[in-house]
């Protein structure tokens, strides 16, 4: 909205943005965390986690990181109200899809870990997904400009 005419957002959308930036930061700190550790970040790894991270790409790791910081950027510029928001979490959301899309096509990951390995992905993708949603409807509704 142009000159600062936006609406008071609900209360359910500060909280919900809150809620995007608690979890944009744990996924930046697991991210910071396993480009630093390597497999290990996540507790004892197996001789094929450690394999498998060791031959990620390095275009891979960019992306797990470009994934997580506009994941954060993206729920920060919601809490802010920024029409920075949409752009944020769009790049994000795409970032998971390709970081993922890899992950699971590119490699034997489900052959050898079993189904049960796609539940966080599809979780990951879901919150994605629902900020960016949230994203646009504030837009609409003018609670971000």
């Amino acid at each position: 909205m142009i000159g600062g005419d936006r609406k008071r957002a609900p209360r359910w959308f500060r909280l919900a943005a809150w809620v995007l930036v608690l979890w944009g930061s744990m996924g930046v700190s697991a991210c910071i965390s396993q480009l630093r550790h390597g497999a290990e970040a996540m507790g004892a790894a197996s001789d094929y986690d450690r394999v498998l991270f060791a031959s990620l790409p390095l275009w891979y790791r960019a992306d797990y990181a470009i994934a997580t910081g506009t994941m954060l950027a993206g729920a920060l510029a919601l809490l802010v109200r920024s029409r920075h928001a949409v752009a944020l979490l769009t790049v994000s959301l795409v970032a998971v899809l390709i970081q993922f899309g890899w992950m699971f096509a590119m490699t034997d990951i489900l052959a050898v870990k079993g189904p049960y390995t796609l539940y966080f992905p599809l979780l990951i993708m879901a919150i994605g997904a629902l900020a960016l949603q949230l994203a646009h409807v504030a837009r609409r509704r003018g609670w971000i400009d």
